[in-house]
């Protein structure tokens, strides 16, 4: 499966933000979970949250949860990561990647390293 983000830019703090990846390469995206990676300047990447497209689960870390929604458009294979209440701290390249599973019930993972297919990153920087 090939990933092709976009949207990235600037947004103040407290500000909203949406960007998508679109997914191509499968006529199916159910035996995948999608999710978003970020990296900020000097630290690892992390996960930021993922979507289980079989059934639409989501799962978020905990610094993003109640601000940030992952939803799905099956139709055009295209997730989207809808930030709201931005804050500075959010600043990073953001990575659409995903994740191959066996069967359409495997729980979402937080690790970043389950995510084999990873696309381009696009830069999300929130000004004070």
């Amino acid at each position: 499966v090939q990933l092709q983000a976009s949207g990235g830019g600037l947004v103040q703090a407290g500000g909203s933000l949406r960007i998508s990846c679109a997914a191509s390469g499968r006529t199916t995206l159910s035996h995948y979970h999608m999710g978003w990676l970020r990296q900020a300047p000097g630290k690892e990447r992390e996960f930021v949250g993922a979507i289980r497209w079989s059934d639409g689960s989501t799962y978020y870390a905990d610094s993003v949860k109640g601000r940030f929604t992952i939803s799905r458009d099956n139709a055009r294979n295209t997730m989207y990561l809808q930030m709201n209440s931005a804050n500075p701290e959010d600043t990073a390249v953001y990575y659409c990647a995903a994740r191959w599973t066996s069967s359409t019930r495997v729980t979402i993972t937080n690790a970043p390293s389950s995510y084999g297919y990873r696309g381009q990153g696009t830069q999300v920087t929130v000004s004070s």
